[in-house]
């Protein structure tokens, strides 16, 4: 029998063990924290041996197979002396794709990966596909397979995901963009970051397709980087591709295996220039599993976006409170900023991931922002990039403050952003709990007194 190690017992180890026992496989999880209780008791009752707290490094390195954390990264000791002794590491992804005769559509990007993936999966499943959604958003592709196999996947990627794939093979395979991010991970080189989101592609021919941005120049450089057979389809809001889409902000051009549709940008549920680069990258996939243009239509109508992501809270005084706290690269503030004409109480602060905030200048310039209100333990280079472009910037660490501050300073029309631009670990415990306390004051707040 085959001996297989999980380092983690997350939701994707914990998945991947539940795999790997119905396949037969010794299994035996080993994770360096605490293992969640309920975690615990689907382990016991799956019969699968665990250790918490450390890593048994002899057990783990007896095993003929490791399947690790996507947040343990590569260099690890562990990890390093396995792949040394040729032990072969993978991610629960890969493990769950040979156990899967599904067709992939697989996402990855550094922003609007997972807004493109649930656009993606509901246009399927909207249309009547039998379609499952995974990867690094849901549950584990590996843990759901335990029980169902589905005609079609779509599975978010990330990077440290697709680090771990060796066979993986999506028959669509989506890159929204690639702007710098991760970069601890990747020894601060830009390439090596590159190189990791063109692996996506790397086992795809010329039967398979991908899709990407034209105008994105990291993606054009990660194409001289690596040489993919990849048959790709363009997306653009500048030129119209042969086959891919465009959209000239009125309408949707969709072209791909000899099928067309052609739709109005009104039509979407989710509003912005970043969402009309998501909708096309997921209605090129979908016109490429088969879906017609009344089927795109009413998916499109019908979406729903995940929370923290430009998400309209509340309208109140004739003002928007919109809810982006997944924004947490510049990148990702510079398509929120840019999806408003309205003038703007900017929102935003955190931890700082090295940001150049210069690219933002022509978005605030002009008076558009009115008011940004950092919110941070540290906001003294979020307040010196600003100052003299954005006439009023105030300061506070309460998200409650911020938010009172917003509704007292918007006027009728106008529109009070939640888009941080950084990370959110000095006040909060991740980027959904900066939003959830976001959402929370908003709806809190009482409308204005009329005078």
């Amino acid at each position: 029998m085959k001996q297989i190690a999980i380092l983690g017992a997350g939701e994707s180890g914990l998945g991947a063990a539940l795999l790997a026992k119905r396949e037969g496989y010794g299994v035996w999880v080993s994770d360096s924290g605490i293992i969640a209780a309920e975690r615990k008791n689907a382990l016991l009752d799956a019969g699968i041996d665990f250790e918490e707290g450390g890593h048994d490094e002899s057990k783990v390195l007896s095993c003929d197979l490791i399947i690790k954390s996507p947040g343990i990264p590569t260099k690890s000791p562990l990890v390093k002396k396995a792949m040394n002794e040729g032990i072969p590491v993978v991610d629960e992804l890969e493990f769950a794709y040979r156990y899967s005769a599904g067709k992939v559509i697989a996402i990855t990007g550094t922003n609007g990966k997972t807004t493109t993936t649930l656009l993606t999966f509901h246009l399927l499943k909207e249309a009547g596909y039998d379609v499952g959604l995974a990867g690094n958003v849901g549950q584990s592709w590996a843990g759901q397979l335990v029980n169902q196999d589905h005609d079609w996947w779509v599975i978010e990627a990330s990077s440290f995901q697709i680090d771990g794939f060796q066979c993986f093979k999506p028959t669509i395979g989506i890159l929204t963009n690639i702007t710098p991010d991760h970069l601890d991970r990747y020894e601060y080189q830009i390439d090596n970051y590159i190189f990791s989101k063109m692996s996506l592609f790397k086992n795809m021919t010329l039967r398979e397709k991908g899709i990407a941005f034209l105008e994105d120049p990291l993606t054009k450089k990660g194409l001289e980087l690596k040489k993919l057979k990849t048959d790709f389809h363009w997306i653009s809001l500048s030129e119209k591709p042969g086959k891919g889409g465009y959209s000239d902000g009125k309408t949707l051009e969709l072209a791909a295996n000899g099928n067309s549709a052609s739709i109005s940008v009104s039509e979407l549920s989710i509003q912005g220039k970043h969402n009309i680069l998501n909708a096309l990258c997921a209605g090129t996939a979908a016109l490429m599993a088969g879906l017609t243009e009344p089927q795109l239509i009413q998916g499109y109508k019908t979406f729903k976006n995940a929370p923290h992501r430009m998400e309209l809270v509340r309208e109140m005084d004739g003002v928007r409170f919109v809810n982006d706290s997944k924004g947490t690269n510049v990148e990702a503030t510079y398509y929120a900023l840019g999806s408003y004409v309205e003038p703007l109480i900017w929102i935003a602060g955190g931890v700082d991931k090295g940001n150049d905030y210069s690219i933002l200048n022509d978005l605030v310039d002009n008076g558009k922002v009115k008011v940004l209100i950092c919110l941070g333990t540290d906001n003294e280079k979020l307040k010196k990039a600003f100052v003299g472009i954005i006439s009023t910037i105030k300061e506070t660490q309460d998200i409650s403050e911020a938010v009172a501050w917003g509704q007292e300073l918007a006027e009728k029309g106008e529109v009070v952003l939640l888009s941080p631009a950084c990370a959110s670990f000095d006040l909060f415990k991740n980027y959904e709990d900066r939003g959830d306390r976001f959402r929370s004051a908003v709806l809190g707040l009482k409308e204005k007194q009329k005078a």
